[in-house]
This record gives structure tokens, C-alpha cells and sequence, in this order.
């Protein structure tokens, strides 16, 4: 222990050259007697310092060793038995540290598999749609080629249709890789909410404006029941995006001559948007898994959207992470008649006035 302490060692030298120098002077001012007691007393004293540094630095030593095997990821790190004052609290100040570091680590490995799942997503969803568009625009060209100089009435409007297929693909890629860098920044927490007074009302303005000539197009009624003193505490522009993706996903599930109604109510709890719908409602299967990333529900539902059967499940998803973070909470549930049959789906946006 010594040869690898040269702070002990010098103390340690020092203290038998000053136990000599005393023992000299006793000797020589009060005879051997005194000489004898005073190195008696530096014995016993260099003793007690001895066990209680030996002890004291043999703890350090497999405090010394656990933190090795620790840094090397032998073993976990294990500090009940520090019980001497000082040293308990460097070892409790090293637990914190190791704590503090296993928390992080697990925080980057969570971070990395949400990457990587993500990314596994974004291809998956981008596979589709991208390939296609190169079969389609593949089939046009071809066509074109083939027969450039004696295309009929029929070929142009097949053409066309085709065009407009590849069109919706595009806008719909569009979409797709909008909403899921959305997502993204909301998994980093890289988006800056408001947090200021919202009206109700401008939510809705903002949700239906762009969303009206779809509608039309689907031949779906939109109807609004506003209460014009409704507000609560948010981030407008991120609350009409979320608004918005309920008002997509219940046209897409809305049968032309259907309906699709808005209401804003307030009450002491809470402002609340709620979306119904007139379309085929939700398996009670499917209502767990709803607000889940790429979740698409059953075939049968999938099948009775007219308007885009093709959706990929990440419309609710990102709706409900822009409600979450507003702490604010979004569910859905079926309507039903008197007779207990469906008659639609029916989303409730509620914004609480207060966090319990």
C-alpha cells in the first residue's frame, strides 16, 4: 500500500520523525523514564493511525475496484456497506453519477430504436405510393411512344385519368412525408407550442378552410355548431393541424350523401371540439388501437372509404400528439340509435382548463 501511496508514505515518515525528535527531547530533559513513555504513546498512537488509515484505504481501494468492474460493464454498482462518514458520501455522490449516466444511456438507447423505427416506417410508407408512380408514369410513357400520332378520345381520357391518379399519388407522397417529419419533430421535442389563449372557433375556421372543396368533391356536408364564447390555452396554428387530421380521417370514412358534423361546446372542465361522423363507424377492435402510428383497422372499413381507401394510419396518430402536448386528450368511440345500431364515429378534442 505504500509503494502505491506516496501521500501515506511521506506522512507516515513524518510521524516517526517526529515521535524521534520528541523521544530525543524527553530523553534529554527529563531522563529515560519520560523517553520511554513518550515513544510508548507514539507506538500505540502510530497504531490506532495505522489500522484506521489501513482500513480507510482498503475501503477506497474496492470502492477503487467497483468502480472498474462498473466502467467496464461487469457489474452493477453496489455501495450499501460505505458506511464511514466521508467515504459514504463520495459513494453516495458516485451512485448518483451512475444513476444519472444509466438513465441516459437508456434514454439513447430508446431514442436510436425510435429512430431506427422510424426510418423503417418512412420506407415502408414511402415504398408504396413512389412505386406506383414509376409504374403509372412507366405505362403513359410507353403509350405515348407507341402510339403518339393516332391516340382516340378514349386513349386522351384514359391518359388523363391516369395523370390524375398520379397527381393524387403525389400530393398524397406529399402528405405522407409532411406528416411523418411532423411526428418526427414531435418524438424530438423540437416543436415550440404556444401557450397562449385560443378561440374554439378560429380552430375550426382554420381546420375546414382548406378542407372544403374535398368535401364538395365527396359530396359530404359539413356542418359547424359553434359556441362563439368556447376557448382554452394552446397553440392555435398546431391545434387546426390536429383538428384538421380528424376532419380527414372522417371524410375518408364518409359515404357520398353523408354528413360530418363539428360542435364546440364549453363546460367547467374543459373546451371541447367534437367531430361525428355518418360513415360506418369503428370495429370495437379497432377503438384501442386507433390513435396507434400505421395503424389502418380492418379490411371491411378500409374497403368502405371512398373517398381514400388507401389511408396509411398516421392522420390520428399525429392528431394525438398535438393534443397530448397541449395536455390536452383526444378519444373516439361509436354513435349508435335508439336501437343500439352504429351510425357513425364521433372524435372529442378536449383542451382542460386545468391539470389535475
Amino acid at each position: 500500500m505504500l509503494s502505491r501511496n506516496r501521500e501515506l508514505a511521506l506522512l507516515l515518515a513524518a510521524f516517526v520523525l517526529a515521535s524521534c525528535i520528541c523521544i530525543a527531547a524527553a530523553g534529554l530533559a527529563a531522563g529515560s523514564q519520560a523517553a520511554i513513555c513518550v515513544l510508548a504513546c507514539a507506538v500505540v498512537l502510530g497504531v490506532v493511525v495505522g489500522v484506521s488509515t489501513r482500513a480507510r484505504y482498503r475501503a477506497i481501494g474496492r470502492l477503487s475496484h467497483e468502480l472498474d468492474q462498473c466502467l467496464n460493464g461487469t457489474r452493477r454498482l453496489n455501495l450499501a456497506q460505505a458506511r464511514e462518514g466521508e467515504l459514504a458520501i463520495l459513494s453516495n455522490e458516485i451512485d448518483k453519477v451512475f444513476q444519472r449516466l444509466a438513465i441516459t444511456t437508456e434514454q439513447l438507447e430508446a431514442e436510436r430504436t425510435l429512430l431506427s423505427d422510424s426510418l423503417a416506417d418512412i420506407s415502408h410508407q414511402l415504398k408504396t405510393p413512389l412505386t406506383s408512380l414509376s409504374i403509372m408514369t412507366d405505362l403513359v410513357h410507353a403509350r405515348i411512344v407507341e402510339d403518339g400520332t393516332h391516340l382516340t378520345e378514349k386513349d386522351v381520357a384514359e391518359l388523363a385519368e391516369k395523370l390524375r391518379a398520379i397527381e393524387g399519388l403525389q400530393e398524397r407522397v406529399s402528405w405522407l412525408v409532411s406528416a411523418l417529419l411532423k411526428l418526427a419533430r414531435m418524438d424530438a421535442g423540437t416543436i415550440a407550442l404556444a401557450h397562449a389563449t385560443v378561440r374554439a372557433g378560429d380552430v375550426v375556421k382554420g381546420a375546414i378552410a382548406p378542407l372544403a372543396i374535398p368535401f364538395d368533391l365527396a359530396d359530404v356536408a359539413l356542418i359547424t355548431r359553434i359556441d362563439d364564447k368556447a376557448s382554452f390555452t394552446g397553440d392555435l396554428s398546431w391545434s387546426i393541424e390536429a383538428l384538421q387530421n380528424v376532419l380527414k380521417n372522417s371524410l375518408e370514412h364518409t359515404p357520398a350523401g353523408g354528413t360530418v358534423t363539428i360542435d364546440v361546446v364549453e363546460d367547467p372542465l374543459a373546451c371541447r371540439l367534437i367531430v361525428t361522423d355518418t360513415g360506418p363507424g369503428i370495429d370495437e377492435e379497432d377503438l384501442p388501437h386507433i390513435f396507434e402510428r400505421f395503424y389502418r383497422g380492418s379490411a371491411k372499413h378500409a374497403e368502405s372509404a371512398e373517398v381514400n381507401p388507401a389511408g396509411v394510419g398516421i392522420g390520428l396518430a399525429l392528431a394525438r400528439s398535438l393534443v397530448v402536448a397541449q395536455d390536452g386528450r383526444i378519444r373516439a368511440r361509436n354513435v349508435r340509435d335508439a336501437d343500439g345500431i352504429v351510425t357513425g364515429a364521433q372524435f372529442e378534442i378536449a383542451f382542460f382548463k386545468a391539470t389535475v
